[in-house]
């Protein structure tokens, strides 16, 4: 089996700060924690699921897996309307337990490369 390179994350944690992107990156955009009756930052699971990054990430790559996107070698991760984007880049760097095949599925494929 061939080994696969990790693929670096970059976390955009600021309004105005998403980074330039090429045909290689992927982009994903975590929503506020809004829109249904609790105001942000509240504890919602149904918000919790829809800012999971560690979940898009693992969706993003069996999406490109089974060419259902393009390929990708890098991940830009919007993170600026989540109220505490501490916990994204916790997710990354394994300072929150995994609860899943695909938590250790993301923390062997996919490396935080830089939050800004």
């Amino acid at each position: 089996m061939a080994r696969v390179e990790p693929i670096p994350v970059t976390v955009v944690t600021k309004a105005g700060q998403l980074l330039a992107l090429d045909a290689d990156t992927a982009l994903l955009r975590l929503p506020a924690n809004s829109g249904h009756g609790h105001p942000d930052g509240q504890h919602c699971v149904a918000c919790a699921t829809r800012t999971d990054v560690r979940a898009m990430l693992y969706d993003l790559l069996e999406s490109a897996k089974r060419e259902l996107r393009p390929a990708f070698t890098r991940v830009i991760v919007d993170a600026s309307a989540v109220p505490d984007p501490a916990v994204v880049v916790a997710a990354l760097t394994g300072k929150l337990p995994a609860q899943a095949l695909r938590d250790h599925t993301v923390a062997r494929l996919f490396y935080l490369a830089d939050a800004a």
